[in-house]
């Protein structure tokens, strides 16, 4: 007896574990990708070679989500004419600018400190949905999440009574979130037109050659250190590509806040394999950087959990008021004829 998709993909610990593999799969791309500056040997002070990085991974990325959405429905993907343009707007916001920020910021700062800041990009991105694409409604809940989660970054660069930042470091992933949200508002909008599987396999890999070619142009270089170097360069486009299908099936047939929630494990997850693999402990460690990371989950899981349920049931209470409406009209149409 043959289970089908929907039946699987909904039940409770499908639903954890594939949302939880996505999260650890993005939370190893920030010590993965700083790893894989030495074993390109990427000049880091750069930027030309670290933008042709990221155009090589996401080039790669676009071809594997693009042959697995080809084999899963059994005929080569690609999008319509009319929905090119489409791809071109999500390839500049989600691929070129987003990783051209993301990269060299990186490459400016710890893995620890890149995956907390990593994070706004969620309140970014709710920000964006509310107010830039109106697609859903702003209320206190994710006024409170949001509050938490800049109130973390703040402390987490705090230097005495300072700020201290740096517009290629800390400003830099600030604006690769900036470019995320406004990406992912763009393609909520554009998936009703497009299958999303065609829609993100290719702005990965437009995105990606754009990047490759601004790289070369500028006169960016890597080379491979070693054989096995590109066994890293083959995971990094593949936990793009493998977390983006496993998402995508997640978000088919599953409420959104049922699989946003985990979304606050992100910068947990980045902080602690940054700790571990680039011996990043000791940072992670400090009293500043656990309240920040404490602040940015919070603030990701209480609009996740509270702000959506409350938007449901606002959207309940507005269904039964137009309802009555709809009955008190009637009423008075049917006394008015009689």
């Amino acid at each position: 007896m043959t289970i089908s998709k929907e039946k699987f993909f909904t039940k409770t610990y499908v639903v954890v574990i594939g949302a939880l593999i996505c999260c650890m799969l993005w939370g190893s791309a920030f010590p993965c990708v700083k790893i894989g500056y030495t074993l390109f040997n990427v000049d880091t002070s750069s930027y030309a070679s670290l933008i042709l990085f990221a155009g090589v991974r996401f080039t790669l990325a676009g071809v594997l989500v693009i042959a697995f959405g080809s084999l899963s429905q059994k005929k080569f993907l690609v999008p319509k004419k009319e929905n090119i343009w489409r791809v071109g707007v999500v390839a500049l916001f989600q691929t070129a600018l987003q990783y051209t920020f993301f990269y060299i910021g990186l490459s400016n700062l710890t893995g620890v400190k890149s995956s907390i800041l990593n994070g706004l990009g969620v309140f970014f991105t709710i920000i964006a949905a509310c107010f830039l694409f109106r697609t859903e409604k702003f209320n206190l809940i994710k006024l409170a999440g949001c509050v938490l989660g800049f109130g973390g970054v703040v402390i987490m660069n705090l230097d005495g009574f300072s700020l201290d930042m740096s517009l290629t470091g800390e400003g830099f992933i600030i604006f690769s979130g900036l470019s995320s949200a406004i990406a992912a508002g763009f393609v909520k909008i554009f998936s009703k037109k497009e299958n999303t599987t065609a829609l993100c396999g290719w702005q990965f890999f437009c995105g990606g050659l754009l990047l490759v070619i601004i790289g070369l142009s500028l006169g960016g270089r890597i080379s491979a250190a070693k054989p096995t170097s590109f066994l890293m360069l083959f995971y990094l486009a593949f936990l793009s590509a493998c977390a983006f299908t496993l998402q995508g099936y997640l978000l088919k047939y599953n409420p959104v806040s049922r699989i946003a929630v985990f979304k606050s494990t992100n910068p947990l997850f980045g902080a602690v394999f940054s700790a571990i693999i680039l011996g990043e402990s000791e940072q992670l460690l400090s009293f500043t950087t656990l309240i920040a990371l404490a602040l940015v989950c919070g603030g990701i899981f209480i609009i996740n959990t509270f702000g959506e349920k409350r938007e449901k049931q606002n959207t309940k209470t507005r269904k039964h008021k137009k309802f009555h409406k709809k009955v008190k009209a009637t009423a008075k149409k049917t006394v008015y004829r009689l």
